[in-house]
């Protein structure tokens, strides 16, 4: 097992487990946010016809050549097409066919005008310009080609894409099913919300916030609840949630006190140790083991430092198994918009947001940094890396910073 190792290790040891994923077959109208598990082939061109993108007349370009305001072509109307309906008469010289929006073009056909640039009546219409071969057609293919991959495997499916999607005839597409995500609370000093508020005891909020973070990427969540700190009931409720979940992930118990159980715990299940501690602060306090090729990640029983490790570490993993491809995130160079007066021992994660000034990239601090706090992820959209063995840092020093 190692110890207290680089975040990017960390990042590295998770990214690198396997995982497997299952598939489903679902409907395209419910399959917002979901990944897909194959490429999808346009088995027919969008539009899958040449159609009129206004209401107007369809006709031969080259009868037009001559055509004047003094002197214009006069063409005699063939039929009427609307939006939904086949030609039925192939367009020769000397007429042309009414078309409105949408409608296919005819047979013969190679341009269209708007009816408001015309004179017409009921039999014919008089055109007064030259008219251009392909002018104001929409080709069949212009917005999807036949054969063209329209998604990959590993996308995320957004509203546009699932209206791709419908467009090609698809009304059920493959996605990978959602991982589901054991969430276990240790600590006897936690109650859960809307109990009676005892003396020495606290509200066990890591339930709300892991699993908003996490029900965010798009995963499920399984809540195991609150276990007092017992090696035996940790070890036995870690268990059970194995067998019903992808991962099992526990606040509390990581660090090195004498109820800090989580260890022994994976001991206990007989479970591999990967590593135990990372060199950042808030959020190194971790223990991480795999059972059956099931992640156990047990995080710190502070808000702030549970939440910290999973940003930092864990996500890429957590996405790896939901299907995505592309992962992995580059840390982005920003500058301090603030001085950081104090000198660190550990790496220093910082909550905060971007700014940019006169068009410089800057990390502005936000609120209460401590393992404890939470509220200062409100609004934060970058976690800043303050290097370890640092001095006090001026405003203005480039460090790295991730995107949230």
């Amino acid at each position: 097992m190692k110890k207290n190792i680089h975040p990017d290790d960390a990042l590295d040891i998770l990214y690198g487990l396997p995982v497997t994923q299952a598939t489903e077959t679902i409907s395209t109208a419910s399959a917002l946010g979901r990944v897909l598990a194959c490429d999808i082939e346009a088995t027919i061109a969008i539009p899958p016809f040449d159609r009129s993108p206004f209401d107007g007349y369809a006709f031969r370009g080259e009868d037009t050549v001559n055509a004047t305001p003094e002197n214009p072509v006069v063409l005699r109307i063939t039929e009427e097409i609307s939006a939904g309906i086949s030609p039925t008469i192939e367009v020769t010289p000397g007429f042309a066919a009414k078309i409105l929006t949408g409608a296919p073009i005819p047979k013969g056909a190679d341009c269209t005008v708007k009816y408001e640039t015309t004179e017409f009546t009921d039999t014919e219409v008089k055109i007064s310009r030259h008219v251009k071969s392909g002018k104001d057609i929409v080709p069949a293919g212009e917005d999807v080609k036949l054969g063209s991959i329209i998604a990959h495997q590993g996308e995320v499916i957004t509203p546009p894409l699932m209206g791709l999607i419908a467009s090609v005839g698809l009304s059920e597409v493959s996605v990978f099913k959602l991982p589901c995500v054991a969430l276990l609370n240790t600590g006897t000093e936690l109650i859960e919300p809307g109990q009676q508020l005892l003396p020495a005891k606290i509200y066990n909020s890591n339930a709300s916030t892991l699993s908003g973070y996490l029900q965010s990427l798009g995963v499920e969540v399984n809540n195991f609840g609150v276990v007092p700190d017992d090696v035996v009931a940790i070890s036995e409720r870690i268990e059970a949630a194995l067998v019903v979940s992808d991962i099992v992930i526990t606040t509390g118990g990581a660090s090195v006190g004498d109820y800090d159980f989580m260890i022994h715990a994976a001991e206990r299940l007989g479970a591999e140790l990967l590593f135990w501690k990372t060199q950042i602060k808030p959020g190194g306090s971790v223990v991480v083991a795999v059972k059956d090729n099931k992640l156990i990640l047990g995080l710190s029983g502070n808000p702030g430092s549970a939440v910290m490790f999973l940003l930092r570490c864990a996500l890429p993993y957590i996405k790896k198994l939901r299907g995505l491809v592309n992962c992995l995130s580059s840390p982005l160079e920003v500058f301090l918009k603030e001085p950081f007066d104090k000198p660190c021992e550990r790496i220093r994660l910082l909550r905060g947001h971007l700014e940019i000034v006169d068009g410089k990239a800057y990390f502005a601090e936000y609120g209460a940094q401590g393992g404890g706090d939470i509220s200062s992820f409100f609004g934060a959209d970058l976690l800043a890396e303050i290097p370890a063995d640092s001095e006090p840092l001026s405003a203005g020093t480039l460090v790295k910073a991730w995107r949230l």
